[in-house]
């Protein structure tokens, strides 16, 4: 039986609040389903994952182009879906109240804030605007119903300023505001993420994890983490296989088909998921 998007959202809720998930991120509908197929609790979306299947570079996507992924997202399967929702989608805090409005009304479970400007020379809002723009989303989050999880994400390490104190200082900020789950990504060493948990404690913390990481889930768990994201890893893992492939066809060798699934397989999944 298919849950309601307020089932959903609970079941999301709930998850944070012991233990630690893993919250992998597919990119299409297909990926979504088969990642349902394994088990997992719940989803996330990735806005560079969903970018590249359409031929664009990350954070080229409109709101509009997002909001219809988070539609289909949110369709593709019963588990929760939390939103990859970049900067929000406004130039000020209402417009980032407006947009969130219409993500909420998508049906996702959670949706996370960056502070990232996109603006390399000054990539980050100052703290004063960034909570701002939280502040909105969550009043935004709460004139909706109140259900759907905010996640506050300080983008300092992603986009060249690896500021420990000043990624703690925002991330207590984004909590005061309103955040119900925080977020650093790029951060890597157990001092570091150590450091966001104890700052922001009780609040639940994404830990986002990519390629060639020495630490295990029961590991990050034992550091207090509550969940853990791959952000565009099972993307980046899926076009290299087909990169490889389509490079050996390129040379005039048919050899890079040997790891793919049968379609016979891929049929069947399909037809269950369907």
């Amino acid at each position: 039986m298919s849950r309601t998007t307020a089932e959903k959202r609970a079941a999301f809720r709930a998850l944070h609040e012991s233990g630690c998930f893993p919250l992998p991120n597919p990119w299409d509908v297909g990926s979504a389903r088969y990642l349902a197929s394994l088990g997992f609790q719940a989803i996330a979306t990735t806005s560079s994952g969903y970018a590249w299947s359409t031929g664009r570079a990350d954070n080229q996507a409109t709101r509009d182009d997002i909001l219809a992924h988070l539609r289909a997202m949110v369709e593709a399967t019963d588990l929760p879906v939390n939103a990859d929702f970049e900067s929000g989608f406004g130039d000020d805090a209402a417009g980032v109240a407006e947009s969130v409005k219409l993500a909420v009304a998508t049906g996702v479970a959670g949706l996370s804030i960056e502070d990232a400007t996109g603006d390399a020379a000054a990539p980050l809002w100052p703290i004063e605007i960034a909570v701002a723009r939280l502040a909105a989303a969550r009043q935004a989050i709460d004139d909706s119903g109140g259900d759907t999880l905010l996640i506050g994400r300080a983008e300092n390490f992603f986009v060249g300023v690896p500021d420990l104190n000043d990624t703690l200082e925002r991330l207590q900020a984004y909590a005061a505001a309103g955040a119900d789950c925080l977020y650093a990504p790029g951060i890597r060493t157990r001092e570091e993420i150590e450091a966001v948990v104890a700052a922001v404690s009780p609040k639940p913390v994404n830990v986002l994890i990519g390629a060639n990481s020495a630490l295990t889930l029961p590991e990050l768990a034992a550091l207090g983490v509550r969940r853990v994201s791959v952000g565009g890893a099972l993307a980046r893992s899926a076009w290299g296989g087909f990169m490889r492939a389509a490079q050996a066809l390129s040379d005039g060798r048919f050899d890079g088909f040997a790891d793919a699934p049968r379609g016979s397989d891929l049929n069947a999944l399909f037809t269950r998921g369907a």
